[in-house]
């Protein structure tokens, strides 16, 4: 939360030179020039002290930074400042904020003192701005513990009371509460038009960017939660570009990365994901370390998981774990992706239990079908698709509809009614299309030509079955060419016993994701020679690239 604006900066300088550094530093601090604005300030300060007022832009100077504890003191040295010129809402507002950052950091017992000492100093003053900005750490409370209906209220006072005092930051900022609680009530397309409202204010520059910086974020969260992928691309490109705008701001960018890196890797491009995924870990790891990393932590386990790189995706969730609990299906299909059937079944289930939000849930259990399909449990699955397409149906989005179409043609074809199946299977290939997802659409040809197979229509099965193994080979996706080449006929399998004992050695080694250079190195021989025998492994075996070698190493049993 932003102090706005406090004019009437008054105080005497003790020479030219602090002077100068001071009026750079405010001058840089209009610039958006963060680093210059926090140095100057910083020289001023060490001269002679800050105004309050200056302390106000300086410790923004300091957060945007991402120098959180100093940003944190100076926030408290304005706040007495203020006292002590009797100044109280503006004390008051100092407090506010400074709750606010202690909640982002979990520091709920402090937040608590500070929220208490500014209610104290509110009280019997005159209907004011600050009033409206205590009613959002309430707003905030509200919404996290689920009592949406309540915190819209809060949102609702808290926007009236920034209009009402000409305030666009409380204004926007309870207009974004308001659009987060309507979707959590079902309500999406007015808790959207809202949300898009307030990021009309955020572009239109109305808005200060410690503020705007927050708003962004909780948009693509809110695109999250509903499946919105066309207004996550278009809130995410207008972050990259306001980060862009702002070289030395801290916050944010790491956050914008995470969901950089979920678009990336939905659309395919699963190698530029990872490395915008380790790149918002470094982001959120640095100077102190955010409890966002998590995310980031976890997205990078998401994509080595489908690499079939299952080392490392375990390393990966169990960092994240570290900063926040898991609410997600990734270890999971982690466990199934490993043949651990029986550990991925308990892991789903005890996940399904855990998380009641209709749009996590729905990443849930479209995992928990194809988990317990693979115990089998029908009954369970067919449950759990019938969920899946209660939520798609409230909500209504292209992303929920093509899971759903999934499920429920994955537990009829369980179900022996292959026809009905074919139906919802190619419904929900036709979204995937759509949204540009390649992998999810691959997936659902393989269950479609599992129905074409009961159907006896073998010709088209090998048809969907060929597709998607091309679209596996090109993203890398090892275990599901496993899979593929399991359901291929015989006549299509290849033996090892065709390549010699060097072939097979470095067939191992290709499949564990080294370099020819790498592999060069381990076995003493040129990377000429290891190319010759790549060569002489893609003939033998029918191949088209290392990706294939390597699934074909995985079915055999050769790593």
């Amino acid at each position: 939360m932003s102090l706005g604006s406090m004019n009437g900066r008054t105080g005497l300088r003790n020479s030219r030179g602090d002077a100068d550094a001071l009026q750079k530093g405010r001058d840089a601090f209009q610039r958006r020039a963060w680093g210059e604005a926090f140095s100057q300030l910083s020289a001023a300060d060490r001269k002679s002290s800050l105004t309050p007022e200056d302390l106000v832009d300086f410790a923004q100077a300091a957060f945007l930074t991402g120098r959180e504890r100093e940003g944190g003191d100076l926030l408290s040295r304005a706040h007495q400042a203020f006292l002590s010129r009797a100044d109280t809402q503006p004390a008051a507002r100092c407090a506010i904020w400074l709750a606010f950052t202690l909640l982002t950091n979990g520091e709920s017992a402090k937040a608590g003192g500070w929220l208490s000492r500014a209610g104290r100093l509110l009280d019997g003053q005159p209907d004011c701005v600050e009033k409206g900005y205590l009613l959002l750490p309430d707003g905030y409370r509200l919404f996290h513990a689920g009592d949406v209906v309540t915190a819209h209220e809060k949102f609702v006072q808290a926007a009236a009371t920034g209009e009402r005092f000409g305030d666009k930051d409380l204004a926007t900022l309870g207009l974004h509460g308001q659009g987060r609680s309507l979707i959590r009530q079902g309500e999406i397309e007015r808790g959207l038009a809202l949300l898009d409202e307030a990021m009309v204010a955020v572009t239109a520059d109305e808005v200060s960017p410690v503020n705007a910086g927050g708003i962004y974020c909780g948009v693509l969260d809110a695109c999250g939660e509903i499946f919105d992928l066309q207004r996550a691309q278009e809130w995410t490109s207008a972050l990259e570009n306001w980060c862009a705008s702002q070289p030395d701001l801290v916050p944010y960018r790491g956050h914008c990365l995470v969901r950089r890196a979920e678009l990336l890797q939905l659309h395919g491009a699963w190698r530029e994901a990872l490395l915008w995924a380790e790149r918002a870990c470094e982001c959120l790891s640095s100077p102190v370390p955010k409890r966002g990393v998590g995310a980031a932590y976890y997205q990078i386990g998401e994509i080595h998981r489908l690499l079939g790189r299952f080392a490392e995706s375990e390393e990966a969730y169990r960092q994240a774990s570290e900063w926040s609990r898991i609410s997600a299906p990734g270890p999971a299909q982690l466990r199934l992706a490993q043949g651990q059937v029986v550990a991925a079944n308990v892991a789903i289930r005890r996940t399904a239990e855990e998380v009641r939000e209709p749009g996590p849930r729905a990443r849930v259990l479209d995992a928990y079908v194809e988990i317990v399909l693979a115990v089998p449990d029908v009954a369970a699955a067919r449950a759990a698709a019938s969920e899946l397409s209660a939520i798609a149906t409230r909500w209504n989005v292209p992303f929920l509809r093509a899971l759903a179409s999934r499920a429920r043609g994955a537990v009829l074809l369980a179900d022996g009614n292959a026809h009905e199946s074919l139906i919802e299977l190619r419904q929900s290939w036709s979204i995937w299309c759509e949204l540009d997802a390649p992998y999810e659409a691959s997936r659902v040809r393989i269950l479609i030509a599992q129905a074409c197979r009961e159907l006896k229509d073998e010709e088209s099965a090998r048809f969907e079955l060929a597709a998607a193994r091309q679209t596996f080979e090109r993203l890398g996706a090892t275990k599901d060419l496993s899979r593929i080449r399991a359901l291929l006929p015989a006549d299509e399998h290849h033996s090892a016993g065709q390549l010699t004992d060097r072939e097979v050695q470095i067939l191992r080694l290709v499949a564990s994701g080294i370099t020819n250079r790498a592999i060069a190195d381990k076995l003493k021989i040129s990377e000429k020679t290891v190319a010759r025998h790549l060569s002489n492994i893609f003939t033998k075996l029918d191949l088209g690239s290392r990706t294939a070698a390597a699934a074909y190493a995985y079915d055999h049993n050769l790593v």
